[in-house]
């Protein structure tokens, strides 16, 4: 058979698949068995190295430590008030806060920081403008602290107040057996309102004889006024005139409310009538018998308003009586502050423009604002969506909260005047300072009267800060439906841009979220929400009040469930909703840091940084604090918290880690 007729050499046959395949007998098997061996070890290889790569990304990726020199400050401030021989299930307050003396790593702690910056700017040299208020404010500091001064000048400026006024014995009107606190105005109609005084002494009801005594009994507490009905009367200055006419009412009020212009038509806002009326009449009958002891309480009065700015015989004259008040009211005594505390408060009564922008301009930068801004948006995103979930909601009620939330205005930082160069430079022209600091002080008392008259009077097309801007006070403002974080409250440890996100989420978070939910607190009252499922909201209520019911307290500490509970609720609902926000952003963000050292990761960190806002020495709070004391802060929402046990490894049974949890938000 010839070539071309297609006969082809055995090799270049055509074979199946496994035909093709050479056998280890075969010259070919032999190879593949090498080339096997050689494919598995690079594969092995490929897949070391690839394990390998994985292990170092997901290094790269998982959380790194902090280094920069506010991440060490925090630390070092977590290092001083933790306790980490306690075991996080069972004593989370200890754990961050066992070793916080005082007021230590607490809101009143940040207030002070806050006026130890406002010191440092008050006492930069020549950091001022020449002629403008700045100076003055400056002026004034340096003149409070002169206390050499002071004392040499002793009583003489008092006693030159005193001649001017008309000597002992004075024939002013007694304003001071009444309080007017301010004016209200709405639409065009403004009013003033006058209710009974707060007396300093405590009155027993055998000392009948004296006036104190007999005026302490026609006082009518809040909640009765409030039972009968009678909260209030409108009456004109003449009505009050005839009905309490031992006051000249018009005289009185004029030199209260300078410049308010007034006039007999004038309405006033009574708050207790009936008191007015006994206290002309008791007014009158003294008056006749025992006129140089009104005369005298008149000038005691006004010794006590002043002694602040007189020497050190008048401060530890009044330092006494206030420890005597305290023993008889069984208050507290009040601690020592010193004297550049003292300074600061009062030039940033006096001098609020000024001093607030000079405040924001140091501690609240706009990267600072923006950073609060965004963590403020992802709190309120974080809240509208919650709301879809919340069982004891109708829908309608459902809507209308989210697009209460929606519509809120957030101001932050400081007030639109602050920032305004023209107002915080104003020159104060009513005020003139010298010769004697009292004499400084009681022009800057007139001028802040008259400003604070004058602001009434106008109207504001802007919300009207309640704080300053050093001032540690959030807020929410029902009428304007505004919610308020002064810069003051949105600095280290709370806040800080170079912070990680757990600790900004997990504090200053925590504490925006609380505040919003405040929109809803009318909800959660009994009626508030008729078309809500009340079996469920009541169910809840009752579910959170049993919870804080079977937290142990420290020996000595107490609270009032009922007067506490709805800021209860927004503590666990304010927690709930920092943590959602904060989960979002580790799902969609990488490169989290944490604090070095602390062994605590970012979701550990964000539960630590929320106790320690918290953190305060149990029995310092004031009796009618709307708030827990401050370790059922801690434990009531963490326990409410599964992500809490889940992230300490909390074994089931334990105080953090109990068999049911309350769902109210």
């Amino acid at each position: 058979m010839s070539r071309a007729g297609g006969m082809r050499p055995p090799w270049n046959q055509e074979r199946s698949p496994e035909e093709r395949l050479p056998t280890a007998t075969e010259p070919g098997g032999q190879w593949s068995v090498v080339r096997r061996v050689l494919t598995a070890g690079l594969l092995f290889s490929v897949l070391l190295g690839f394990s390998v790569l994985l292990v170092y990304i997901f290094r790269s990726c998982g959380p790194s430590p902090c280094k920069t020199p506010v991440c060490w400050d925090l630390l070092a401030r977590y290092l001083a008030s933790g306790n980490t021989s306690v075991a996080p299930c069972t004593d989370f307050f200890s754990f961050a806060c066992g070793q916080a003396k005082g007021t230590d790593y607490s809101f009143q702690a940040l207030a002070e920081e806050n006026k130890s910056r406002l010191r440092r700017i008050l006492e930069a040299p020549g950091s001022w403008h020449l002629g403008s208020g700045e100076e003055k404010a400056f002026q004034f500091y340096s003149s409070c602290m002169d206390t050499d001064a002071i004392e040499a000048a002793g009583a003489a400026p008092l006693r030159q107040v005193i001649e001017e006024l008309g000597g002992w014995r004075i024939s002013e009107p007694i304003c001071d057996l009444v309080q007017p606190l301010h004016t209200r105005q709405s639409s065009s109609i403004s009013c003033v309102q006058i209710d009974q005084p707060e007396f300093d002494v405590p009155l027993k009801q055998e000392q009948e004889q004296k006036i104190y005594a007999q005026l302490f009994q026609f006082l009518r507490p809040l909640e009765q006024r409030r039972a009968q009905g009678k909260l209030f009367q409108m009456v004109t200055i003449d009505q009050l005139q005839e009905m309490a006419p031992a006051i000249d009412w018009l005289s009185c009020l004029q030199a209260t409310f300078t410049p308010m212009p007034l006039s007999p038509s004038q309405l006033l806002l009574v708050h207790d009538l009936e008191y007015l009326k006994n206290m002309s009449q008791l007014v009158e009958e003294q008056l006749s018998k025992h006129r140089d002891f009104l005369q005298s309480h008149m000038i005691l009065g006004l010794v006590r308003t002043l002694s602040p700015a007189l020497d050190s015989k008048f401060q530890e004259a009044r330092r006494s009586l206030i420890q005597k008040l305290g023993e008889l009211t069984e208050r507290p005594p009040m601690p020592s502050r010193p004297r550049w505390m003292k300074c600061v408060e009062e030039t940033g009564t006096f001098f609020e423009p000024t001093l607030a922008a000079l405040f924001v301009r140091e501690a609240f930068s706009p990267s600072t604002q923006s950073a609060a801004m965004e963590l403020f948006t992802a709190i309120k995103n974080a809240l509208i969506s919650r709301l879809r979930r919340i069982p004891w909601m109708d829908e309608k009620t459902r809507k209308e909260a989210q697009n209460r939330v929606t519509q809120l205005q957030v101001k932050m930082g400081a007030p639109e005047w602050a920032l305004e160069p023209s107002l915080a430079r104003q020159e104060y022209n009513d005020i003139q300072l010298g010769p004697s600091y009292l004499q400084s002080f009681l022009s800057c008392v007139r001028s802040l009267r008259a400003r604070i008259v004058q602001s009434f009077l106008q109207s504001f097309p802007y919300h009207r800060w309640q704080v300053s801007p050093w001032g540690v006070n959030a807020y929410y403002s029902i009428p304007d439906h505004v919610v308020v974080f002064p810069a003051g409250l949105l600095q280290p440890p709370f806040f800080h841009p170079g912070y990680p996100r757990a600790v900004n989420f997990g504090a200053a978070g925590s504490i925006m979220a609380h505040e919003l939910l405040h929109i809803f607190y009318q909800l959660l009252l009994p009626g508030g929400c008729p078309a809500c499922d009340t079996r469920a909201l009541q169910g809840a209520l009752l579910c959170l009040t049993h919870h804080y019911e079977t937290i142990p307290l420290p020996s000595g500490t107490s609270f009032n469930g009922s007067r506490t509970f709805l800021e209860n609720a927004a503590d666990i609902g304010g927690l709930a909703i920092a943590l959602q926000a904060y989960s979002k952003r580790l799902l969609w963000n990488h490169g989290e840091t944490i604090l070095p050292n602390l062994g605590l990761s970012p979701q550990q960190l964000f539960f630590r940084s929320y106790a320690q806002v918290m953190c305060r020495e149990p029995g310092t709070q004031e009796p009618q604090d709307p708030h827990s004391p401050p370790t059922l802060r801690v434990h009531g929402p963490l326990s409410n918290t599964p992500a809490f046990a889940r992230h300490f490894h909390c074994p089931q049974g334990a105080l953090l880690n109990p068999s049911s949890r309350c769902q109210l938000w």
